[in-house]
């Protein structure tokens, strides 16, 4: 716990050093974020953020692998990681064409396939569900991609993927340490800590973005330690997602919906639920706060979930679904009264 602990201090610092560098105007890395039709800011911020995140996990692994005994999982996912980032930077700098990206985010996620990260079974509450080599490779694949590109697509606020990343990855850190997972464990505190000290300078109002390499990065990590977590039975992918349903949710809700009306679903739009908070004129300081609220409620039950019997959490799973149809209602109902006081 000691070496843990230290580590975690190290990440965390270098972090924060790594990101107030970046934000100096004479940074070889200093890479500008101009508004468009998705921004919620109004003036350029750089977004070169999500390096310093990626140096900080990276070194953080590299004291892991010296100080203590970790298995050959960690280097799959650091070659992963290594991809995700560089096209991601790639994409920082030039704006690439999806066609350019996914094949690279197929790419990391087949890596992890090889490394063994890849769904055996579907588990749920008192369910329990083997697949067939073939199909678990199918859908690992596309839980692993559709995470790295959801988790870009939630990072438009200040403070927001950073405080995902800091408690999505502390409470695996938690319970993977509960269910005795240490090496687990530490590297979700390693990513936890690296996400914290970005966030010191990205907490509203940001003085820096992580941009597509620091959101992507986490997305995938988030999904390489959840298809971890269910391999070695620490908990179940369901409670996984839980963790991070704050971005699953209204991503994917958001998603679908914009394929349903027959919009162009590809390209920058504001119609995520958070962005339409922003829009109604709770900004990224009251919206995010609420944010983290959630997120840690959502941390709490699932570990709570972890001491429930099989239909005590199925209960739970229903009541998460319903919240969350309230709180979208909630969001649509803000609207239409904001637009009945605007006639």
């Amino acid at each position: 716990m000691y070496v843990i602990a230290v580590i975690s201090i190290i990440v965390l610092g270098v972090a924060f050093a790594a990101t107030g560098w970046l934000i100096r105007p004479g940074s070889r890395l200093w890479i500008m974020d101009h508004p468009n039709e998705r921004s919620l800011h109004a003036s350029p911020v750089p977004r070169s953020g999500g390096l310093a995140i990626a140096l900080a996990i990276a070194l953080g692994a590299g004291l892991a692998a010296v100080l203590t005994d970790v298995s050959a999982v960690m280097g799959w996912i650091g070659l992963g990681a290594a991809l995700v980032v560089v096209i991601s930077f790639a994409d920082d700098c030039w704006t690439l064409h999806v066609h350019q990206r996914l094949p690279v985010h197929l790419a990391a996620a087949g890596v992890l396939i090889l490394g063994g990260l890849s769904l055996g079974r579907v588990d749920l509450p008192g369910w329990s569900l083997v697949l067939p080599l073939w199909l678990g490779v199918i859908v690992s694949m596309l839980f692993i991609v559709w995470m790295v590109n959801l988790y870009n697509f939630m990072d438009g606020m200040d403070g927001f993927a950073g405080g995902m990343g800091v408690i999505g990855f502390g409470c695996f850190a938690w319970m993977g340490g509960a269910a005795g997972g240490t090496e687990f464990a530490l590297v979700s505190l390693v990513v936890a800590s690296a996400s914290a000290g970005f966030l010191i300078w990205n907490y509203p109002p940001a003085r820096i973005f992580m941009g597509d390499s620091g959101s992507s990065l986490l997305g995938f990590l988030a999904a390489a330690l959840a298809l971890w977590a269910q391999r070695d039975n620490l908990f179940p992918l369901w409670v996984a997602v839980l963790v991070f349903s704050p971005f699953v949710v209204d991503a994917t809700v958001t998603l679908i919906r914009r394929i349903l009306r027959g919009e162009r679903f590809w390209l920058p739009h504001r119609s995520h639920y958070y962005q339409r908070l922003v829009r109604l004129g709770w900004g990224h300081g009251r919206t995010v706060r609420a944010e983290y609220f959630l997120m840690l409620t959502c941390g709490a039950a699932a570990e709570l979930a972890r001491h429930l019997s099989p239909g005590e959490q199925r209960a739970m799973l229903l009541a998460w679904i319903a919240i969350y149809v309230l709180l979208m209602l909630s969001v649509r109902r803000m609207e239409v009264h904001a637009e009945g006081m605007g006639e």
